[in-house]
């Protein structure tokens, strides 16, 4: 065998050694079992966590009212755009009527239609007041006209006569937008509300 023959002889050799010495240093590595089989292996129980508490919660305190609540005693108090809403008079001269206007839905809708141009009528359930007269000041700082009615919808009575109540000077003032929010969801059902407002031609 020549010189060469032997250098080449003695580089696989080499390699070959350095490559023994990788596997044996990765083999026990290699051996430890991972993940859920190295529980079962171990005869260790996975480490269980509380769902509950394994998300970001939000950090508002637990809160009841009794029915139908007001939202001025909420905390925080829910946003209904009181300070981001900002209008750009596409409801100029027209006149609202909005049941259930004093908080939630009927309240946003309220301070909406009052900064897009339009005077504003709300109906609310009696108890309701706080929150309306806020609602009221709201509409009034909007420089539109704003009118409480006050009255339980499921008297037929005095569904009935909800239209009238909002003042009209003549027919060019008559309700040309209605949002009917009513709480039937909050009645049980043996007692489900069926609301019938129609708009006055």
């Amino acid at each position: 065998m020549d010189d060469h023959e032997q250098r080449s002889v003695s580089r696989r050799q080499a390699v070959g050694l350095v490559g023994l010495g990788v596997a044996a240093a990765a083999a026990p590595a290699l051996s430890q079992p991972t993940g859920p089989q190295s529980n079962i292996a171990t005869g260790r129980e996975p480490a269980m966590q509380d769902p509950r508490a394994k998300y970001p919660r939000p950090l508002f305190k637990s809160q009841t009212q009794p029915w139908p609540g007001l939202a001025g005693k909420m905390t925080p108090k829910p946003d209904h755009g009181e300070s981001s809403y900002r209008g750009s008079g596409r409801l100029a001269g027209r006149r609202a009527l909005i049941t259930g206007g004093d908080s939630g839905m009927g309240r946003a809708a309220a301070i909406a239609y009052a900064r897009e141009g339009a005077d504003i009528a709300i109906n609310y359930f009696p108890t309701e007041e706080p929150d309306a007269r806020e609602v009221i000041q709201l509409i009034k700082g909007a420089g539109r006209a704003g009118f409480p009615i006050p009255g339980d919808l499921r008297e037929e009575r005095r569904s009935a006569g909800i239209w009238s109540a909002m003042p009209c000077r003549s027919s060019a003032d008559s309700i040309s937008l209605s949002v009917t929010r009513d709480g039937s969801n909050q009645n049980p059902p043996s007692s489900t509300l069926q609301l019938r407002i129609s708009m006055p031609r």
